[in-house]
């Protein structure tokens, strides 16, 4: 008898929490912060979409192409002055042990393309690293600021002449 009741006394004291609760606000706390990161997420998707498209349109491509998913990063490869088949890198992803090298090689792709995207523009290396650093932000300036795309051809003739 004197058992029961020191259990009892103990647990009355202190609020007790079922496991059940514990889960349901867990699993609503990490619902909140998906929802919150598919949003920031679909938000910067969308961004960079008008950013491209932008940058299409001023390099002289048609801005539809922005949205087509590895067509997009072909035409951006051929804008920053890149093989457009340096796409297919990206099927290397997909095969066990190539997909490492695969992966080093789209990011030196990626950042080389960056470089010549900013050279493009015509901007300076300070633009050229918040293009690295800040991709989203950078192009959106890019595309929606008033920098004209130059191109490469007049590198080649000017060096030439």
């Amino acid at each position: 008898m004197g058992y029961s009741s020191y259990s009892s006394s103990y647990y009355g004291h202190y609020p007790t929490t079922s496991s059940n609760d514990v889960f349901s606000i867990l699993s609503k706390t990490l619902g909140g912060f998906f929802v919150l990161f598919l949003i920031i997420t679909i938000a910067l998707i969308v961004l960079q979409i008008i950013a491209n498209w932008k940058i299409f349109t001023k390099a002289g491509e048609k801005g539809w192409k922005s949205i087509i998913p590895f067509y997009n990063i072909a035409i951006l490869y051929k804008i920053s002055n890149m093989s457009p088949w340096l796409v297919l890198v990206y099927i290397g992803t997909l095969i066990p042990i190539l997909n490492i090298f695969a992966a080093i090689a789209l990011y030196v792709f990626n950042l080389y393309q960056k470089i010549n995207l900013a050279k493009g523009f015509k901007k300076e290396t300070g633009f050229t690293v918040g293009m690295i650093v800040l991709p989203t932000i950078y192009s959106l300036i890019l595309g929606l600021g008033d920098s004209k795309y130059i191109g490469f051809e007049n590198e080649e003739t000017e060096k030439i002449n």
